[in-house]
């Protein structure tokens, strides 16, 4: 199938009241599940190597990696860097043949972070790839404290920069584990009503299942990026197999046992975000 944009994926997304996976990836084991739980569906999905990912793989291996997989894959597959806080880094990431980057330069001042991303976007232009920014910090359980995106900023940043995406913060936090935190609606309507860009969740674990599909289906949100739920699945997995295997100490069988039980999990996200697939 053809390896795609984000360009290509989420603007039909939110015409179809749906919204994509935005599956943040560590290694192959979860890599491939991902792949496969989209193609069980018949849906288009995003690859995303984050920072955690890529301070234990290389863009220079990530970038062939997940290139492959989407090559043979019979859906859509968008090829994301997650988190960006560099220009060289972004463009490192399209030389080794990433679809889409996200530059994060949402603790920044409006201005800069306006400045930085057009910067990255002017590379993105060129290469035929797809930028998504974001506007509004959006904390972590137990660090950073998220600050909701102003409504006129999303809407300044979405017009100056002509971002393909705008990643939003209105009441999601990154690795969340337990307990789900409503998100503000309202907040999310008076964005809807200055721009029309499709918008992306981090922290989509932290998002009730219902909330999920609600949003996906009744609002421009077009992208939920989901990673510690599917990390979770891959602990509980390989937690399981080692106590039921103690003597398995070769390293393929072992995580070769995570895959099942996170394919599982991938294909009951899926189904969340797109409630019409089957």
């Amino acid at each position: 199938m053809t390896v795609v944009t984000l360009n290509d994926i989420l603007p039909q997304a939110n015409k179809s009241g749906c919204a994509i996976l935005g599956a943040v990836c560590l290694g192959w084991e979860d890599m491939r599940a991902h792949v496969s739980a989209a193609e069980q569906l018949n849906s288009p999905i995003i690859l995303q190597a984050g920072p955690g990912c890529r301070r234990h793989t290389p863009l220079a291996v990530l970038g062939p990696t997940l290139r492959y997989l989407a090559k043979q894959a019979s859906v859509p597959v968008a090829i994301h860097l997650d988190h960006s806080k560099s220009l060289n880094e972004c463009a490192e990431a399209i030389s080794h043949g990433f679809t889409s980057v996200m530059y994060d330069g949402s603790d920044l001042p409006l201005h800069k972070n306006i400045e930085n991303s057009r910067q990255i976007i002017d590379i993105c232009r060129k290469n035929g790839v797809s930028f998504e920014g974001e506007v509004g910090l959006v904390g972590y359980s137990g660090g950073a404290t998220s600050q909701g995106s102003e409504p006129a900023d999303v809407q300044q940043y979405a017009e100056t920069t002509g971002a393909d995406c705008v990643a939003i913060s209105i009441g999601n936090v990154h690795l969340t584990t337990e307990n789900y935190t409503p998100l503000n609606e309202s907040l999310l309507s008076s964005i809807e009503n200055l721009t029309d860009v499709p918008l992306v969740i981090h922290g989509g674990s932290g998002v009730s299942p219902r909330q999920r599909t609600h949003l996906s289906q009744h609002s421009n949100i077009a992208k939920f990026n989901i990673g510690t739920e599917i990390r979770q699945s891959f602990g509980s997995a390989l937690h399981t197999h080692i106590k039921n295997m103690p003597q398995d100490f070769d390293r393929i069988s072992i995580l070769s046992s995570t895959e099942k039980q996170m394919l599982d999990t991938i294909t009951t996200v899926i189904k969340q975000l797109n409630p019409n697939l089957k």
